[in-house]
């Protein structure tokens, strides 16, 4: 019986691209989560402010989308890639919004539709915005 025996890899032949993300962000994955946590509860007081509600009251209101949000954290472990689009923004968003309206629902709180349509597009633009900007910077930055 023979054996086989693999080629020996090189230094020099073996790829030295690191794949891990960018320590920038990856160190700073706090401050991507409290931008998160921050933009939802914004996001509340703008609307409670345009039904001419207390802002003060935000986190009446935001409190099952920031139970969403953090949802979403664990769920795409976003800690790992907090400045990704896809898939940590699209998945924190989507958890903010769908675990934001069934606990609205639970709690009896209104789901009308054009609050879930007008909830959905303010959430997407300031979860995924943010992200998109710090993508724009970094890749800006990069190409210098």
């Amino acid at each position: 019986m023979s054996r086989s025996t693999s080629p020996s890899v090189s230094p020099s032949s073996s790829s030295t691209k690191d794949t891990s993300p960018p320590p920038s962000t990856t160190s700073h994955w706090p401050w991507f989560l409290i931008a998160d946590l921050v933009l939802v509860t914004v996001f509340a007081a703008l609307g409670r402010n345009a039904h001419d509600q207390s802002a003060w009251g935000a986190l009446e209101t935001a409190w099952p989308f920031l139970v969403g949000a953090l949802v979403g954290w664990v769920l795409i472990r976003a800690h790992r890639r907090p400045a990704a689009l896809f898939p940590t923004g699209v998945v924190v968003w989507l958890s903010a919004e769908i675990v934001g309206m069934l606990l609205r629902m639970a709690t009896g709180q209104g789901t009308a539709l054009a609050f879930v349509l007008v909830s959905l597009g303010v959430l997407g633009l300031f979860l995924l915005g943010y992200r998109l900007v710090v993508h724009l910077v970094g890749r800006s930055r990069r190409s210098r």
